[in-house]
């Protein structure tokens, strides 16, 4: 078998307890862009192409199961957790098949990490004919990790963590950043890890003399940049990995032909889809599987999720869209809030303070303002006045509600459902419909009209010194008014 035609399986060690990220939740589960971070080391892995990627669980194992379950990832359980050496050995064992592959570890908590920087160490280390080779990087101070000891020859002899380090060794700039790339011998030589440290725990680092020791050419492959190996350790370890990951997605994006004035200010999950000449205003979050088509503006400070925006539609500033489709050269906002099942064809005009759910609108509707229009269907070029109502709740289930196409429902208008409005029917403003509308009728449904000349005298009158005390305008039309 050819060097770069050997399988390559990635075990990802993501067992630790995370104590410092002070939260129930397991570190490796806590998001960064989209994704927890332990599923940027598989989504990584995968992109590599890996025969077999292995997640070694431990600390909340059951949950950090359960979010990568689907995934196409094996399981195994690091049941006490005796070091890095011991957690690596623990996902060997559940390999299928060993021996035949260049064995990759990666880690739960470096979301930072790119496919390509691992497509890269993997080219070296072949085309080097190495054994192992460890990923390191070169930092002013390296506290906190292992650093990275030369022979004379300039050649990687060992490593040693920063605990056991000497003085002179804690000034070596180079560091271990804890990503091995290995071959077949892996699961042998791990087996020969020992404990006799000063932590007492089997150290992965170990790996690297045990190479040597047979003789196996060992090499560093030293990272351009840093921080892709930067650990989120704590909560302000993760917003510098949310910053970060944040600045790489807006600038793919912004190269890829997307506008964004402001940057700094819009948040992109990397799992959204933008297409080019879309506008993205300040402020803007993109969430989940939002997909987002050529000549789109999405308003300042609105919110997206799960959402499919046709071309040219306009979303306004303010809007807020869960689960909602919206067609082409549609607009929507301001302060527009389209939650899930929403679907608005082509054209419609979806105006400030309009809130749907589960509503289905054909081509050119328009409901402008205030209103809520929810389980219902809307025929093409209906008209929705401001306060429409559609009241699809009694307390215990839902109703539906279909009106026809060129309706025009009058303002403060209640739809109590399930109601059926027919084609080009009108509904008088204020209307409260509790029947059925035939096509082209006109409905009214609201009481007669009285008026009580001289009633607000009366009814204020006997409150007099309240309307004194806070109503002043008021009191003086009612002493006004008794002296004529």
């Amino acid at each position: 078998m050819s060097e770069t035609s050997r399988p390559l399986d990635v075990v990802i060690l993501a067992a630790g307890q995370g104590t410092r990220m002070k939260s129930a939740l397991p570190k490796v589960l806590h998001p960064v862009a989209g994704r927890p971070m332990v599923a940027w080391a598989v989504k990584a892995a995968q992109e590599l192409e890996a025969r077999q990627v292995v997640v070694v669980t431990g600390h909340g194992a059951d949950q950090v199961e359960a979010a990568l379950a689907g995934q196409g990832v094996a399981f195994a359980r690091q049941a006490q957790q005796l070091g890095t050496g011991h957690a690596f050995l623990t996902g060997l064992e559940a390999l299928r098949s060993h021996g035949d592959a260049d064995v990759l570890v990666l880690y739960g908590d470096t979301p930072l990490l790119r496919a390509q920087t691992l497509r890269d160490l993997l080219a070296d280390h072949r085309a080097r004919g190495s054994a192992f080779t460890v990923l390191t990087g070169e930092l002013p101070d390296a506290t906190g990790y292992g650093r990275i000891l030369r022979d004379e020859a300039g050649a990687v002899s060992r490593i040693v963590e920063q605990k056991d380090a000497t003085p002179e060794e804690r000034a070596v700039r180079e560091f271990n950043s804890g990503v091995y790339l290995m071959d077949g011998r892996a699961r042998e030589l791990a087996a020969r890890i020992t404990n006799t440290n000063a932590s007492g725990e089997y150290y992965l680092t170990d790996l690297l003399g045990l190479y040597r020791q047979q003789g196996a050419a060992v090499q560093a492959f030293k990272l351009p940049d840093p921080d892709e190996v930067m650990g989120a350790n704590d909560r302000a370890g993760l917003a510098d990995a949310q910053r970060i990951l944040r600045e790489r997605l807006t600038t793919e994006h912004m190269r890829a032909g997307v506008t964004i004035p402001m940057p700094e200010t819009v948040y992109i999950e990397d799992t959204v889809q933008i297409a080019q000449d879309v506008t993205l205003e300040p402020g803007v979050v993109l969430r989940g599987t939002t997909r987002i088509a050529s000549g789109v503006t999405v308003g300042a400070y609105s919110v997206l999720t799960d959402a499919v925006l046709h071309g040219g539609v306009v979303i306004k500033p303010h809007s807020v869209l869960e689960g909602a489709e919206v067609g082409a050269g549609s607009d929507v906002g301001p302060f527009a809030r389209l939650r899930p099942g929403t679907v608005l064809a082509e054209g419609v005009h979806i105006g400030n303070f309009v809130e749907t759910k589960n509503a289905q609108l054909a081509a050119g509707v328009k409901a402008g303002h205030l209103a809520y229009l929810g389980d219902v269907t809307i025929g093409q070029e209906t008209n929705v006045g401001a306060g429409t109502i559609v009241a699809n709740f009694d307390g215990v289930n839902k109703h539906r509600t279909q009106v026809g196409a060129g309706v025009f429902i009058g303002s403060n208008s209640t739809l109590i459902a399930p109601r059926v409005v027919g084609d080009a029917a009108f509904v008088a403003a204020g209307s409260a419909l509790h029947e059925d509308v035939p096509e082209g009728a006109l409905a009214v449904a609201r009481g007669k009209q009285r008026t009580l000349e001289g009633w607000s005298r009366r009814y204020w009158g006997g409150m007099r010194e309240k309307v004194a005390q806070k109503l002043p305008w008021l009191s003086g039309w009612l002493d006004r008014g008794s002296t004529q």
